[in-house]
């Protein structure tokens, strides 16, 4: 059977579940979630113009006469009164303008004199200036977040701001976490012979947790069928992420677990290096996904599926990662058959590959900060080509 491609792989598995139900959620407990429906101003803002400085609020026509003080207007304490003919009105930034003036003479070239200000420099070149016009931000009705959209920390200002207290969102992401696998020991225990510190679990839940994702870690499974049947029934998640087991070998028992429990698998092995051998299906409400044991693939295969399908299910518009174009800082050769994603770095502006791609080195992954992308059957490319790459810091 062919390996299927990276994008027929992430299309199908968003085709795994919808987004999650809709919910009113405190700005105080939104931030890193996407909005599930467009959010409108309910105010305008600025509500009514304002001074962008501090100075003198004065007619324009008036420039260059000596003007009468008739008072002050302040954030939060507006003038109540009017600007007429030869008068103005102390003003700070961001009050309220007055009646009568539609300009702002700024205190550096305004000298005071008793209760008559006068000119000390070039003043307001038109009606207008230093002032911030009613409906400058936006206007009752606008859309200050698009459906879809990440709510990020100035999307929470700008809801606040335009009147909203809660916002509405997708209910949370819960994922549970299982590593599987009878060499694994929790991550500072005695290591044994043959043993090692198990480390997917809080690479994985670090990757998923800026998402919005509640985490339920399993922790590890044995490498038992009944130890892993019995694990899976229980499992009370959105999403379900097992790591290792999902390979060929006699004691590679998750797929054979998942399906005793009563999953169906919608595809296995992708043409992608490194992370062919994952698998995706539903066990009833909850997608599972199925990542390879070795660290580095089950990195990528997160960036590629985990981490879109969270998004996806939170309701984000676009839940796959952006790639952008940079120059290869290097040659590299022809690819093969399947999408390669080479740890790289960038430097001074171009992206290097590391030398050794071998998927069991994680301090290579440690010290990148991008995966280069290489399409199938991609052919030799040289330094200064231009190349796709996917940010990973």
């Amino acid at each position: 059977m062919p390996l299927l491609p990276v994008a027929d792989a992430q299309a199908r598995v968003l085709a795994l579940a919808a987004p999650l139900p809709v919910e009113q959620v405190p700005l105080a407990d939104a931030a890193h979630r996407y909005a599930a429906a467009d959010v409108p101003a309910l105010r305008t803002q600025p509500a009514s113009d304002l001074s962008a400085m501090d100075g003198y609020a004065i007619r324009h026509a008036d420039l260059g006469r000596p003007l009468r003080l008739i008072g002050e207007s302040a954030a939060g304490r507006p003038f109540t009164g009017a600007v007429r003919v030869g008068e103005t009105v102390r003003i700070f930034t961001g009050a309220t303008m007055p009646a009568g003036a539609d300009c702002v003479l700024v205190q550096e070239e305004a000298r005071a004199e008793g209760g008559v200000i006068h000119l000390a420099g070039e003043g307001p070149a038109a009606p207008g200036r230093n002032v911030r016009r009613r409906g400058l931000d936006f206007t009752d009705g606008d859309v200050l977040i698009p459906a879809g959209a990440a709510i990020t920390p100035a999307r929470l200002a700008v809801a606040a701001i335009g009147g909203h207290a809660t916002l509405p969102l997708r209910a949370r992401v819960r994922v549970a976490i299982a590593a599987t696998g009878d060499e694994l020991v929790s991550a500072g225990q005695r290591i044994g012979a043959g043993q090692l510190p198990e480390s997917n679990g809080v690479m994985l839940a670090a990757m998923l947790s800026p998402l919005g994702a509640d985490i339920v870690d399993l922790g590890i499974l044995p490498d038992r069928a009944d130890a892993l049947e019995a694990a899976f029934r229980a499992v009370d998640a959105d999403v379900l992420v097992t790591t290792g087991g999902a390979s060929v070998g006699d004691h590679d028992l998750v797929r054979p677990a998942l399906e005793a429990a009563g999953a169906a698998i919608d595809f296995w092995r992708i043409a992608l290096r490194p992370g062919k051998p994952m698998m995706a299906g539903r066990l009833g409400s909850t997608v599972v996904l199925g990542l390879p044991g070795n660290p580095v693939s089950a990195f990528v295969t997160a960036e590629l599926f985990v981490k879109p399908l969270v998004r996806h299910l939170a309701g984000a518009a676009d839940p796959f990662p952006g790639v952008v174009t940079i120059p290869l800082g290097e040659d590299l050769p022809a690819n093969t058959e399947r999408t390669d994603y080479l740890r790289a770095e960038l430097r001074g502006g171009a992206a290097f590959a590391s030398t050794i791609q071998d998927s069991s080195m994680l301090r290579t992954l440690a010290r990148s900060t991008c995966l280069i992308v290489r399409p199938p059957h991609a052919p030799v490319a040289c330094e200064g080509d231009s190349a796709e790459i996917l940010m990973i810091a």
